[in-house]
C-alpha cells in the first residue's frame, strides 16, 4: 500500500464537505476518508485482532485508489497539453514517495542490524536493497516458494512490496497510455479498450497463478496490475459518472463500502488470495469511487469525510511505512521469545507508527516535496531521489559487508573426521553430543550464516517435488550404471539425508534414485495442507510406489516429518497411521525391495540457527530435551507397528541428535550446527552421519 496521490494538501487537511468531482483538480475529502479505512484494517490486521485477518484486503484498496487518481491526473495532462512530461511525471512521485521510504528502511535496517537475528542480517540487508530499488516484491515471491524457507520469520521489510508493484506498474502504464491516447486521438472509450483487455489478462493470470503458486500470485506486478488498471478503467469514465443521478450514486457508495468492509472480515489466512477473491475489495473500492463522483448529501462520503477519518488518510503513508516494522522488530527487543507481539502491545506500537507518520509528513514528506528548490524543476527532483536510492543502495551493501558480530569461543575438532576415523562411529558421536560445546566454536563449519542457504543438490536441482506435483520426477545419482538401486522416499525430512546417501551411493556404487515432495507423508493417510485436503499428495505418492515397483530397487529408505494432521481423522488416529504406514509398506515391498524405515529426527524447541547467534556463548540455552524433542511419539509407534507388521526395518536417529546419556539434544555438536532450521538437519549435519548411517544400510541392502 502506498499513498500516491499527486493532490494532496501541503499542510491543511480538507474540511468534511463535497469537494470538486474532477479527480486531477482537488483531493476528494472522501478518498481520504477510505485511504483511512484501508490503511486502518492492514494495520489492525496486522496487529492481530480478532476478526479483521483479512484487513491485508487494504492494500488492494490503495491500488485501486492509486490508479484512479494518477491516471486522473495523466488525463488531465493529456487534455490540457496533449501530451506526457514522464520526467515531471516521475520528479513528483519521487519527491512524494522517496524521502519517507528512504528513511523508514534506513531506519529499519538499523533496528534489524542491532535488534534482529544476527544470522539473517544479511538476508534483511538484502531486503532493504530491494526494497530501495522496488524489486522486493520479486524477492519475496521467490522467498515464498523455496520450501526450506517457509517458517522464516517475516522480513522488516516485507510490506514495501507493494510500493514496487505500484513504481512497476507505472514504468509502463504512462508510456502506454501516451501511446493510445495518440492512436485514439483522444477517445477515451477506444483507449479503454487495451487497458481492458490488460486487466482481463492479468485478473485471469492471478487466479491460476494462486492456484498454482500462491507466492508469485500475491507479489508479482503482472498478477496486480488489474487492481491499478482497475482504477485507471474508472478515472477513463470519470464524465459520464459525474453524470450518475444521485439517487444511484448514494447506494453504490455504501454497497462499495460494504464489500470492502465485508471482505475484512470475511476472509484470513486460509483465503487463497488474489485470485477471484480479491474481486470483492477491488470492486468495492470501485464502487465508492464511482459514486463519490456525484455530489450527494447520502452517500459513502458522509462518513469517509468525517474530519478524523480524512486527517488519518493523510498519514496512510507513513502509518503504513512504519507500522510493521515495529511490529517485527520491538518485540524481539522487548525480550518476546517468539518474537512476535500480543495484540495489546501490537495496538500500542501500532499508535507509536501513528505518531512517527505525523512527524514523517511535517519534518520530512512536507518540507521536502514543497521545497523551492525543487518547484518547477524536475531535473532537481529526480536527482535528490536518485541520490535518497543510491544511499539507502550503499547503507544496506555497508550491512551486508559488515554483519554485526558473532561472538565465538575456540576451535572444535571437525564432526565429518571425528566420525569417518572412529573405529566406533556411533560411540565416538554419543560421546561428542554429550560434549558438544558451551560457545559457538569459532571453526563452525559452514559458517553461521551460511548455514541455512547450503542446499544439497536435491533441491539446486529441482528434484524435491513442490505442493502442486501430481507427477514423480525421476533423479539419479551415484552410479547410474549400477544393477544395485537404492531409493530415496518421502517429503523434506527424508530429503534431509539425501547428502548422507549420496556420499553412501559414491563409496558403494549404488544408483540412487531421489524421491521426495512436500510435506508428502510416507503413510497412505491424507493430510491437511492449506487448509484443506493435501490430495496432490495422495495423487504424487500412489504414483511414486508405481515408480518404484518398476525400478526394482534393493532398498527403498523412507521417512517423513512427524507434523502433519490427518484430513479425515479417525477415532483411533495411532491406527489410522499405523495402517497407513504399513499399506505403503506392502506395497514397496512387493517391488522385491527391502524398506529402512527412518524415524523423524528430535526437533529443536526454536529456530537454532537464530537462538545460536543470540546465545553464541551460552548454547546450552538453545538445546532441547528428550522426550519433549520428540515431536509425536505416537507417529514412531505407528511406523514401529507397522514395520513390525510388514518386515520392514526402523532405524532411530534420535541417537545421533541428542545425547542416549543425558537426553540433550544440543544445537551444535563438534564443529557442525546440528539443525538448519525448526525442524530439519543441516546438509552439513547430515553428511557427516554417513558412517553412522551406513552399517544398518549395508545390512539391509547386501540382505535377502
Amino acid at each position: 500500500m502506498t499513498s500516491t496521490t499527486p493532490a494532496t494538501t501541503r499542510t491543511a487537511v480538507p474540511a468534511p464537505r463535497r469537494s470538486a468531482p474532477s479527480a486531477g483538480r482537488a483531493l476528494r475529502a472522501d478518498i481520504q476518508g477510505l485511504r483511512a479505512v484501508a490503511v486502518g484494517l492492514v494495520v489492525l490486521s496486522h496487529a492481530g485482532v480478532p476478526l479483521l485477518a483479512g484487513g491485508y484486503i487494504g492494500v488492494d484498496v490503495f491500488f485501486v485508489i492509486s490508479g484512479f487518481l494518477i491516471t486522473s491526473l495523466l488525463l488531465r495532462e493529456l487534455a490540457t497539453t496533449g501530451r506526457v512530461s514522464l520526467r515531471s511525471f516521475y520528479a513528483r512521485r519521487a519527491l512524494r514517495l522517496l524521502p519517507a521510504s528512504s528513511l523508514v528502511i534506513a531506519v529499519t535496517l538499523g533496528g534489524a542490524w542491532l535488534f534482529l537475528s544476527k544470522a539473517r542480517l544479511a538476508e534483511y540487508a538484502g531486503d532493504a536493497l530491494a526494497g530501495a530499488l522496488y524489486t522486493v516484491n520479486f524477492r519475496l515471491a521467490a522467498a515464498g516458494t523455496d520450501y526450506l524457507a517457509r517458517n522464516s520469520p517475516p522480513s522488516p521489510f516485507q510490506h514495501v512490496w507493494s510500493l514496487a508493484v505500484e513504481e512497476q506498474f507505472y514504468l509502463v502504464w504512462p508510456v502506454l497510455l501516451l501511446l493510445t491516447w495518440r492512436i485514439a486521438r483522444g477517445r477515451r472509450a477506444v483507449v479503454a479498450v487495451p487497458l481492458a483487455a490488460l486487466c482481463l489478462i492479468s485478473f485471469t493470470a492471478g487466479v491460476l497463478v494462486t492456484n498454482a503458486s500462491a507466492p508469485w500470485a500475491y507479489f508479482a506486478t503482472p498478477t496486480r496490475a488489474w487492481e491499478l488498471g482497475a482504477g485507471a478503467l474508472l478515472a477513463l469514465a470519470d464524465a459520464r459518472l459525474r453524470r450518475l443521478p444521485a439517487r444511484l450514486a448514494a447506494p453504490l457508495s455504501w454497497l462499495g463500502l460494504a464489500c470492502v468492509t465485508s471482505a475484512a472480515f470475511w476472509y484470513d489466512d486460509r483465503t487463497p488470495f488474489p485470485g477471484h477473491h480479491a474481486l470483492l475489495p477491488v470492486a468495492g473500492t470501485v464502487l465508492v469511487l464511482a459514486g463519490g463522483c456525484v455530489p450527494t448529501r447520502f452517500g459513502a462520503g458522509r462518513l469517509l469525510e468525517r474530519r478524523p477519518l480524512v486527517r488519518l488518510g493523510g498519514l496512510s503513508y507513513g502509518w503504513y511505512l512504519w507500522h510493521w516494522p515495529l511490529l517485527v522488530i520491538v518485540p524481539p527487543a522487548l525480550g518476546s521469545t517468539d518474537g512476535t507481539a500480543e495484540v495489546p502491545l501490537a495496538l500500542g506500537l501500532s499508535a507509536v507508527a501513528l505518531g512517527l507518520a505525523r512527524l514523517t509528513l511535517l519534518l520530512v514528506e512536507n518540507p521536502v516535496r514543497f521545497h523551492r528548490a525543487f518547484h518547477g524543476r524536475p531535473r532537481r527532483a529526480l536527482a535528490l531521489g536518485a541520490a535518497l536510492t543510491a544511499s539507502v543502495s550503499a547503507l544496506s551493501l555497508t550491512a551486508t559487508a559488515v554483519p554485526p558480530t558473532i561472538e565465538v569461543g575456540g576451535p572444535a575438532p571437525s564432526l565429518a573426521r571425528a566420525l569417518t576415523d572412529a573405529p566406533d562411529p556411533s560411540g565416538r558421536l554419543a560421546e561428542l553430543l554429550t560434549s558438544s560445546p558451551t560457545a559457538l566454536p569459532g571453526n563452525l563449519a559452514p559458517p553461521l550464516t551460511e548455514v541455512k542457504s547450503s542446499r544439497s543438490a536435491v533441491y539446486r536441482d529441482g528434484c524435491h517435488a513442490d505442493y502442486a506435483a501430481t507427477r514423480p520426477r525421476l533423479c539419479v545419482y551415484g552410479d547410474r550404471t549400477s544393477s544395485r538401486t537404492v531409493v530415496l522416499f518421502g517429503d523434506s525430512h527424508a530429503a534431509q539425508w539425501f547428502p548422507a546417501l549420496r556420499r553412501l551411493a559414491g563409496e558403494r556404487g549404488w544408483r540412487l534414485v531421489s524421491l521426495t515432495k512436500a510435506s508428502c507423508k510416507v503413510a497412505d493417510v491424507t493430510v491437511v495442507h492449506g487448509h484443506k485436503p493435501y490430495t496432490a499428495c495422495d495423487t504424487w505418492r500412489s504414483r511414486a510406489v508405481r515408480t518404484i515397483g518398476a525400478l526394482r530397487p534393493a532398498l527403498v529408505v523412507v521417512s517423513s516429518s512427524d507434523a502433519g494432521d490427518p484430513a479425515h481423522p479417525a477415532a483411533d488416529r495411532a491406527r489410522q497411521w499405523t495402517t497407513g504406514f504399513a499399506h505403503t509398506f506392502r506395497a514397496l515391498g512387493a517391488s522385491g525391495a527391502r524398506v529402512a524405515a527412518l524415524l523423524d529426527t528430535p526437533w529443536p524447541k526454536a529456530d537454532p540457527i537464530d537462538c545460536a547467534a543470540g546465545n553464541s556463548l551460552q548454547l546450552h540455552a538453545c538445546a532441547h530435551h528428550l522426550p519433549e524433542a520428540t515431536r509425536d511419539a505416537t507417529r514412531h509407534r505407528a511406523v514401529r507397528a507397522a514395520a513390525s507388521a510388514t518386515g520392514a526395518a526402523v532405524v532411530d536417529p534420535a541417537p545421533w541428535v541428542c545425547s542416549p546419556r543425558t537426553g540433550l539434544c544440543p544445537v551444535v555438536v563438534a564443529d557442525t550446527a546440528v539443525h538448519r532450521d525448526d525442524s530439519h538437519l543441516s546438509e552439513a549435519y547430515a553428511e557427516a552421519l554417513t558412517p553412522v548411517l551406513a552399517p544398518a544400510l549395508d545390512r539391509l541392502v547386501a540382505g535377502p
